[in-house]
């Protein structure tokens, strides 16, 4: 099955014996001479391995799955049951899927040289080049944890003002990622986050501002092209104005066209400027764009007419997850990822059953109902994003490197943001998800620390350590009813209570009877670090909001 299409990688030097050699420079910069002695490989076109593969290798190309373990041998009861192959080397020679995407829940990340070893054995075990991905936003969503540097996510960077962070903290990522061997990350977040109860987005998102998220998302493509990493702006055509979280149910946004444009377009028309490999559509339904009602991954009139025709995007259109429940509501799995491809995406992302999947698709071609060229425009596109970032070689020497630190200690003071009085003196209790991590940045301060849904025990114990403290620090994170009963109980000590934001902003607004308050969108160290700061008076808060409040 794969002769046509080996005997094109061979001739070219690209497979799996390749993955020992240098790592590939940006396509945007010429290639690196070739050692003396050597030939120096020359890559197929994307029209040339289109010619090799037979459909069964095209189908393979659209699909982005989740495999299960820590090595590329690694044998696992999941990938049995799920792929009918034990290691997530035996799925990839049996099914040829376009990439995959890592996840710590399925054993792939577990510290940096197994991740690094985990993405040179699946490059092997590839006949194809193979994307590889993780969804690494920073903050909220960090899928590498501590592998990497810590960087405070987007609504953190949007508190900065300044769109050089965004560069900067895309190109550390895409770097630190690269050295690791992923040549995608699901990232940045284009969604405009204009609903303060929105349950996905938050400090996911840039701010609230469409042109202000506009230029950070822009500035973030560069920023992961400069590091030679493939980027995915998200969520098209936006996901800003919910209050369903689509893992769990289908939102509906009824934005008007004119308020599309004006809200929700600019960041991805940006992502588009400056060049943005891919563009992952939103399991929503906005029905003043479709009176279909269906979804947006599922929408012709969305991914084709307005992504396609009316933006003008050329680029990889990867579907969200399928395995979400805004995306499964009304058609089976198998008919879904039909209907994705039918619509115009290219990549089909983590289905939940790839077998039923693959089948419906193979199907689908061998039908007629998905046609031929419709087939070859999406493995194309595929291909091209594949040449663009090629990768070969692993090397984890940047990892969390001085420069990257500092880069993210940078951004981190920058977004610090101050509401009233956030000074502390004296005696200082520090309570909340996050109290025993900054007490510790507090020199003289005391902690009583709580889960991010405290216990009515330990609003008692913060409560009566309050009483006899001078100030109370309390952190907060998206504060739910919990979290606003240990603020109430601060609060009720009569000690002066500041409050460190550690998400979303808008928890400011929901809570009272607070002196000040410190926003810094992030629980990492360097976040908490600069709340610090503030707190001691080492340093004034610079940040801006970067989403409208109402505040008490």
């Amino acid at each position: 099955m794969f002769r046509s299409l080996a005997a094109v990688i061979v001739a070219a030097g690209l497979l799996a014996g390749c993955s020992s050699a240098p790592a590939a420079a940006p396509s945007s910069q010429p290639p690196a001479p070739a050692p003396s002695g050597e030939a120096t490989a020359v890559s197929p076109t994307p029209a040339d391995l289109l010619a090799g593969m037979s459909v069964e290798d095209k189908v393979g190309q659209l699909f982005v799955p989740v495999l299960y373990g820590a090595a590329a041998d690694s044998r696992s009861q999941e990938n049995q049951a799920r792929y009918g192959v034990a290691t997530p080397a035996q799925m990839i020679k049996k099914y040829r899927p376009g990439g995959v995407i890592l996840f710590p829940w399925s054993g792939n990340i577990v510290n940096g040289k197994q991740v690094a070893a985990l993405t040179t054995g699946l490059r092997k075990a590839s006949k194809i080049p193979l994307l590889i991905g993780v969804d690494q936003e920073n903050g909220i969503v960090s899928r590498l944890g501590p592998i990497v540097t810590q960087l405070p996510g987007a609504m953190a960077i949007g508190a900065t003002g300044d769109p050089a962070n965004a560069h900067d903290a895309a190109k550390v990522t895409g770097e630190e990622l690269r050295g690791l061997g992923f040549s995608l990350d699901f990232a940045p977040v284009a969604d405009v986050n204009v609903n303060p109860r929105n349950p996905v987005i938050g400090a996911r998102s840039y701010g609230s501002d469409p042109q202000k998220v506009a230029t950070m998302v822009g500035a973030a493509v560069d920023g992961f092209h400069d590091a030679g990493i493939a980027s995915v702006a998200k969520h098209f055509p936006g996901h800003g104005d919910t209050t369903v979280d689509s893992h769990t149910g289908l939102p509906v946004i009824q934005h008007t066209k004119r308020q599309w444009e004006k809200l929700d377009a600019p960041p991805f028309r940006a992502a588009i400027e400056h060049g943005v490999d891919a563009i992952m559509s939103a399991h929503v339904v906005m029905p003043k764009l479709d009176p279909s009602g269906a979804p947006s991954t599922l929408s012709h009139k969305i991914l084709t007419g307005l992504l396609r025709e009316q933006l003008g995007f050329k680029g990889v259109i990867s579907t969200d997850a399928l395995d979400m429940a805004g995306v499964r509501k009304k058609y089976g799995d198998a008919e879904v990822a039909v209907r994705a491809i039918l619509a115009g995406a290219d990549i089909l992302l983590m289905p939940p059953d790839f077998p039923t999947a693959y089948q419906a698709v193979l199907k689908a071609v061998r039908s007629g109902r998905i046609s031929q060229e419709r087939l070859d425009e999406s493995v194309r596109r595929i291909l091209t994003l594949k040449q663009k970032h090629r990768l070969s070689a692993t090397d984890l020497s940047g990892l969390k490197s001085d420069e990257h630190r500092d880069v993210a200690r940078r951004i981190a003071t920058a977004s610090a943001t101050g509401v009233g009085e956030p000074a502390v003196s004296g005696a200082v209790l520090v309570t909340g998800p996050a109290g025993k991590q900054l007490s510790a940045l507090i020199p003289g301060s005391t902690a009583v620390a709580t889960g991010d849904t405290p216990k009515t025990t330990e609003i008692a114990a913060a409560s009566a350590a309050g009483a006899r403290a001078d100030s109370v620090v309390v952190t907060t994170e998206d504060a739910g009813p919990m979290q606003a009963r240990l603020v109430q109980a601060m609060v009720q000590t009569g000690r002066p209570v500041v409050l460190v934001s550690m998400g979303a902003p808008y928890e400011l607004a929901r809570l009272s009877g607070y002196r000040g308050a410190v926003a810094v969108y992030s629980s990492g160290e360097p976040s908490l670090a600069a709340a610090a700061k503030v707190l001691t008076g080492a340093a004034k808060p610079t940040g801006a909001l970067p989403v409208e409040l109402s505040l008490p």
